[in-house]
């Protein structure tokens, strides 16, 4: 009995281990897929543009 018990938590310990491998790898992915989504930009050649048309006033 004594070896089953020992198996059955060593079987739940590494279930839980590697559910939290998975989540850290998740993690991990998501932020590099921001951060490479931040650095290229996307299409834009220069910087982000504002869309604040009230910026600046009219040519007299």
């Amino acid at each position: 009995m004594f070896a089953y018990e020992t198996h059955s938590t060593r079987h739940a310990d590494l279930i839980r281990e590697a559910a939290a491998e998975r989540l850290a790898r998740a993690a991990r992915t998501t932020r590099k897929a921001r951060r490479a989504a931040r650095r290229s930009g996307g299409d834009a050649p220069e910087g982000r543009v504002s869309t604040d048309r009230d910026g600046f006033a009219r040519a007299a």
